[in-house]
């Protein structure tokens, strides 16, 4: 084995060393007799003879194909020159996954199943829905709210005996008290004294719980009165109540024939 120094010119101290190998043959190597271009390599041609030579660039892709597996499938357009390629699947229903395949995933394993019709829905204990039961899971409406099923309602209650709240007051006129009075206001305008009679219970059943309002526009006093009946103020002063002019009172019924009086200007 035999090598070759090169020493660099007077401004370098390295030099460059070529090498043969450690063989007993002879080989001769022949340089190209000009300079290759940027990129260029070295090629022999087997005999010895050393050439400059470009590569040959980059590979091709003679065809493309899709394999069916994992549950999908797919074609391919222009699969020599240009592919485009559609994958497409043969499962059916709501798909899963595992990380590498898709299947179809199963009912009541996978996902909750509904059941078929318009019931209202609930879950059961194995984590799937059913349709729910009338009374047993769920209280059923009783039918129409009131009278008649259609057109102005009347006669409505919460619960078949107390009566559905009043939204606003509506007014009335009335110097005796009415049944219908409930949830009202009486007004009382455009004259000087005036007397509001409330009748006992047994004259006029109302409804314990009932509250209506007085409104005293009036010029003069405003007396609220009734034979057997009794008016309690806040205070636990009981007799005729007085409501001044401009005042206003709140008749809360709480026992037969018992009411509560308050409000502005009421003695």
């Amino acid at each position: 084995m035999s090598n070759l120094k090169v020493q660099g010119n007077s401004s370098g101290t390295g030099t460059t060393t070529l090498q043969s190998a450690n063989t007993s043959s002879s080989t001769t190597f022949t340089l190209p007799g000009v300079d290759g271009t940027n990129g260029q390599f070295l090629s022999t041609d087997g005999s010895g003879n050393l050439t400059f030579s470009s590569p040959s660039g980059a590979g091709t892709v003679t065809t493309v194909s899709v394999v069916s597996a994992n549950g999908l499938a797919g074609t391919v357009v222009n699969a020599t020159s240009t592919p485009a390629i559609t994958l497409s699947t043969s499962v059916t229903g709501v798909l899963k996954g595992n990380g590498t395949a898709i299947s179809a995933a199963t009912a009541g394993t996978d996902y909750l199943a509904p059941p078929s019709g318009t019931a209202i829905l609930k879950a059961n204990s194995g984590g799937a829905l059913a349709n729910a039961t009338a009374g047993t899971d769920y209280v059923a409406p009783g039918g129409a709210l009131g009278t008649p099923s259609s057109g102005t309602l009347s006669s409505c209650t919460v619960d078949g005996t107390n009566k559905v709240g009043y939204i606003g007051a509506p007014q009335s006129t009335n110097t005796t008290v009415a049944a219908s009075d409930a949830g009202k206001h009486i007004y009382f305008t455009g004259g000087s004294t005036a007397t509001l009679t409330v009748n006992t219970n047994a004259t006029t059943p109302i409804d314990t719980g009932t509250t209506i309002l007085v409104v005293n526009n009036n010029s003069g006093n405003l007396t609220i009165s009734g034979a057997g009946v009794t008016f309690q103020l806040a205070n636990g002063a009981t007799g005729n109540r007085t409501v001044a002019t401009k005042g206003m009172a709140t008749l809360l019924k709480v026992a037969t024939d018992t009411w509560y009086v308050s409000g502005a200007g009421v003695t």
